[in-house]
């Protein structure tokens, strides 16, 4: 039986821990609507007296309906207004699966490491990441596929990234630098700092928000991603009983 380890926390002055929740862009395009004209056909018959009939009710009605039912359609896989825009990043390799909601997972990408992770090996007191080790950066991208709005919390849906070798209690180290994120194309946490507002964030049927993370690159690795989804109350709190969790297994290339 393998014996799991606890890490102990860097006493790095200043250091803040990265948000390992999936908070998780391509901008979003608004759909293009064509407005067809037709030419009025040619008169080929004398013109009489009888007054030019008048659109109908009915058909007025018609059209106003189906200028509606196409403006819903233009918000179908959008970001929220709450959120920064959606990215894309790298190869597919997994998909979660849960009732209301899936998060398509990404590798995006290596990187060294431009400092120190958060923990150290309690035995050896060395960090778990060393500046300048190889790191692999994941892209989550959360769609909402129930027919209901979702209230979510500030950690809005969290993903947890565990190597199947992973000897520690704690989770997978990482490092905070948002100018590496940056590069990357990935965004280290979902809500617009400048619009997002407070919780609860409503997330609409078919909208979609991106945000990843980091951690130690083990090439070949398998791994199980787990997300977990609160949704919120009205004053922006976790309920806990109606809580999500779900998990995939992948493996990092």
């Amino acid at each position: 039986m393998r014996i799991t380890r606890g890490i102990a926390s860097l006493t790095v002055a200043g250091l803040a821990l990265t948000g390992l929740a999936a908070c998780s862009s391509d901008d979003s395009s608004a759909e293009e609507t064509t407005v067809a004209t037709t030419e009025p056909a040619e008169e080929t018959t004398e013109a009489t007296d009888e007054p030019t009939e008048e659109p109908t009710e009915d058909a007025t009605d018609e059209a106003t309906d189906d200028a509606t039912e196409d403006s819903d359609a233009a918000g179908s896989g959008s970001s929220p207004a709450w959120a920064v825009p959606t990215t894309t990043p790298g190869e597919k390799i997994a998909t979660i699966d849960a009732e209301t909601f899936t998060v398509d997972v990404y590798q995006v990408g290596t990187a060294k490491a431009s400092k120190t992770g958060q923990w150290v090996d309690p035995e050896t007191n060395q960090p778990l990441i060393a500046e300048g080790d190889e790191i692999v950066y994941v892209n989550y991208v959360f769609t909402n596929t129930s027919t209901e709005s979702i209230p979510l919390t500030y950690s809005l849906v969290t993903v947890t990234p565990t190597y199947a070798d992973w000897e520690y209690l704690q989770g997978m180290d990482s490092i905070v630098d948002s100018e590496q994120f940056e590069e990357m194309g990935v965004t280290s946490f979902a809500i617009d700092p400048m619009n997002g507002g407070e919780a609860p964030f409503e997330w609409a049927p078919g909208e979609t928000f991106s945000s990843g993370q980091n951690f130690k690159y083990q090439a070949g690795s398998p791994i199980t991603f787990e997300a977990r989804l609160s949704p919120a109350d009205e004053a922006g709190e976790p309920l806990s009983d109606q809580r999500t969790e779900v998990s995939v297994d992948a493996t990092i290339s």
